[in-house]
């Protein structure tokens, strides 16, 4: 059986002080594994230092990890894609059962899961966070995830190449993730290390911000993986709170025969339709979600699978 052309993404942004062990670190675990690494503008010697470690370097000129990847995986041809953070805070070392398992279980995508290796490695804030949204994707779009923020990843080229990446900045983990679960690919998980950043170096992620770009990367998506879900709640909230203002309405109406409160009977009546209205969009939207599912799924299967 021919060997598989594994290919390495690296996105990096000013990172001078980690990138060449990174590169150094992915050589040493897969050898024959072309390790790329993509330089997003930056302002210190990251591409020149990524270069003379022995990656190939190219630049992408959009800013956001988002564009990065999906620059990388339209242009980069391979069987196997790893997508690892230029920050050093992966462990490289475990690379070899993360791609052992996407070939040896059919994996389309197999998700390195965060265990600290350092009780400071994770920033205050972002593991609730990354908790948080775990939950509600999971809760949601009924498929368990342990870490759908992690950037450490291994991925067929039929999951690559079916990949939208729609995304700009750090949402891209979080597409992926709904990627898997919108498709049902095969997937599972591994669990590496996670370790503090370089001495000097800063991440790029900030906390509030990135967070809100999820949480809003989440709910867009929610609406348009879960129409039927997003809409029909929608509705139901419309129609309860008519409810809640018609009931009075309705038992008057009983006793004396007489509406006197016309301008409330008028926002109920409007409240009414409104929901029915986002129950109507949810189910001609969920018929579209079936059929773009059924395009999304044969382009996937227009690849063959690893071996």
């Amino acid at each position: 059986m021919p060997q598989p052309l594994i290919a390495a993404i690296v996105p990096c942004y000013n990172e001078e002080l980690a990138i060449a062990k990174v590169v150094a670190d992915l050589r040493a675990a897969v050898p024959e594994m072309v390790v790329y690494v993509y330089d997003n503008n930056s302002s210190d010697r990251t591409a020149e230092v990524a270069r003379e470690a022995g990656a190939i370097v190219r630049r992408e000129e959009r800013k956001g990890k988002g564009n990065v990847v999906r620059r990388a995986f339209a242009d980069i041809e391979a069987d196997i894609y790893v997508m690892i953070d230029g920050d050093d805070t992966y462990d490289a070392a475990v690379l070899p059962e993360m791609i052992r398992t996407l070939r040896e279980g059919h994996y389309d995508h197999v998700l390195g899961v965060r265990e600290e290796q350092t009780v400071s490695a994770y920033r205050a804030g972002h593991e609730l966070g990354n908790r948080g949204f775990n939950w509600l994707v999971s809760s949601v779009f009924g498929d368990r995830v342990s870490d759908m923020l992690s950037g450490y990843r291994v991925m067929s080229r039929r999951f690559v190449k079916s990949f939208p990446a729609a995304s700009r900045e750090f949402e891209i983990e979080t597409e992926l993730t709904v990627h898997v679960m919108s498709i049902r690919v095969p997937q599972a998980e591994v669990a590496v290390g996670f370790k503090d950043r370089p001495a000097g170096s800063e991440s790029k992620l900030r906390t509030y911000h990135d967070g809100f770009r999820i949480l809003n990367l989440v709910v867009q998506l929610i609406r348009h993986e879960r129409p039927l879900f997003f809409y029909g709640l929608i509705g139901a909230l419309f129609v309860l709170v008519a409810v809640i203002l018609g009931i009075p309405l309705i038992v008057e109406f009983a006793q004396t025969g007489f509406v006197p409160r016309l301008p409330t009977a008028v926002v109920v009546i409007g409240l009414s339709v409104c929901g029915a209205l986002s129950w109507s969009a949810g189910l001609v939207l969920d018929g579209v979600l079936k059929s773009r599912r059924e395009v999304s799924r044969l382009n996937y299967l227009t690849y063959r699978a690893t071996e």
